[in-house]
C-alpha cells in the first residue's frame, strides 16, 4: 500500500495525459470561457479567397488558428479583433514586423511585407472572412440543458 505507483515518472506522465485534453481546451478557447457570438466583419474584401486558402496552409496559419478559425490554441471565429477590416489585418501583421518588441507580446509570427506581400495578406484575409460558427446555439444542446436542469433541481 506505500507505493501505488512504482514509478515516479508514470505517475507524472499518466497525470499529464489526463490533464492535456483539458488544458487544449482551455487554450483553444483563449483562456476560457465560452467563446463570444460576436458576428463577422461585413468590411469589404478585395482579395482572392482560394488563393488565399493555399497561402493560410502554406504559412501554417492553421498550426494555431485551425482549419475553421474556431479550434487551435488561438480561436478567433466569434473574437473577430485584428480582423475586422483588411487594413487592421495588415497593419497587425506589419506591427508586429517593425516594431517585434522584446518579449513578443503574442506568439503570433511576425511578417513583414518581404515575407508576405499586400496581395498575400488581402488574399489571407479573404479566405478567414469565409470562416463561420458551426458552433450550436446553446438552446440546442440537449445534453447542456439536462445537466443545467437537474442542478436547478438540486437546488430547488
Amino acid at each position: 500500500m506505500k507505493r501505488i505507483f512504482h514509478n515516479r515518472g508514470l505517475l507524472m506522465v499518466t497525470v499529464a495525459a489526463l490533464a492535456a485534453p483539458a488544458a487544449m481546451l482551455y487554450a483553444q478557447r483563449g483562456g476560457g470561457g465560452p467563446l463570444p457570438n460576436n458576428p463577422p466583419p461585413t468590411s469589404p474584401v478585395t482579395g482572392n479567397a482560394a488563393a488565399g486558402k493555399a497561402l493560410y496552409y502554406s504559412y501554417g496559419c492553421y498550426a494555431c488558428h485551425g482549419y475553421n478559425g474556431e479550434t487551435g490554441a488561438r480561436a478567433f471565429v466569434g473574437r473577430w479583433g485584428n480582423l475586422s477590416t483588411e487594413q487592421v489585418f495588415i497593419n497587425f501583421l506589419r506591427g508586429r514586423a517593425n516594431v517585434a518588441p522584446l518579449p513578443p507580446s503574442t506568439s503570433m509570427p511576425n511578417f513583414g511585407p518581404k515575407s508576405m506581400s499586400d496581395k498575400q495578406a488581402k488574399d489571407i484575409y479573404a479566405y478567414i472572412r469565409t470562416f463561420k460558427s458551426t458552433a450550436p446555439p446553446l438552446k440546442d444542446i440537449s445534453t447542456l440543458n439536462a445537466i443545467v436542469a437537474a442542478e436547478k433541481q438540486k437546488k430547488d
